[in-house]
């Protein structure tokens, strides 16, 4: 496989929980010896990218937080971009952080844009019916993730998506996705390396938005048996690898 550079997920191709994936560490270390450019590019949506660097450092990675792309930095540039970035956050955990120190401010007072991430236990009735007023009263509709669940530490978790679909349905507004598959995200990475999508592999654990996102963008995409894998998940989609690994140990055995 001829590429330059890799965009790389977190949850589930380097760790589940917090536990490493075996031979991970050593993939890292491998692209590293051998000049790869390569960019973390995560649909996290509980912790902020100062808390992963830590996490990641706990588990034996080196990975320096500005290395790692997360779904809130592509919400903040896009609110700039629209002159607009009095929000209201759906969220759990310190993600809230990264909104913080970009010096954007959540502001139920005046709303312009409802921002939806992986909630948690935050996700209640009330919660979801103050986005749904706040998107009636003219607000618009983030999704800093669309995913329909993901490995949590004790088994298979509901992401954002479902609770995203349940307010479109009840508002009528199509969300605007932030992160993965959304393109302008892919990009956000594609950038900061210099390189170009066909220079580029992405590598994930979500037949849908890893290997189809990063295909639909023009990278190579390569699906790890790792994380939510599931087989019945590849043989009922319509999405087709390029490549399909056993777990990012095996990464060295391609390139």
């Amino acid at each position: 496989m001829k590429v330059r550079g890799l965009l790389i997920d977190l949850d589930g191709v380097l760790y589940v929980g917090n536990q490493p994936i075996q031979g991970a560490r050593e993939a890292i270390e491998y692209l590293s010896e051998k000049r790869y450019q390569f960019r973390f590019i995560s649909n996290t949506t509980r912790k902020c990218r100062k808390t992963i660097a830590g996490q990641l450092s706990a588990m034996g990675f080196g990975i320096p937080e500005e290395s790692i792309f997360t779904p809130p930095r592509a919400a903040i540039a896009y609110m700039k971009s629209t002159g607009r970035d009095h929000f209201h956050l759906l969220t759990t955990g310190d993600v809230d952080q990264d909104f913080v120190y970009a010096g954007v401010r959540d502001d139920s007072e005046k709303t312009d844009f409802v921002i939806v991430g992986d909630a948690g236990e935050a996700l209640t009735y009330r919660s979801l019916n103050s986005a749904f007023r706040l998107l009636m009263n003219g607000a618009e509709l983030i999704a800093l993730e669309n995913d329909r669940y993901w490995m949590a530490h004790d088994g298979l978790s509901l992401s954002a998506g479902p609770f995203v679909s349940a307010l479109e349905f009840a508002t009528g507004k199509k969300a605007i996705v932030v992160g993965k598959p959304s393109k302008p995200f892919f990009d956000l990475a594609l950038r900061d390396m210099g390189l170009l999508p066909g220079e580029v592999a992405m590598i994930g654990d979500d037949i849908y938005t890893d290997v189809g996102g990063a295909q639909q963008a023009g990278m190579t995409g390569i699906l790890v048996r790792t994380g939510k894998f599931r087989q019945q998940v590849l043989q009922d989609s319509m999405v087709r690898p390029d490549t399909i690994l056993d777990s990012i140990a095996q990464l060295q055995e391609i390139l």
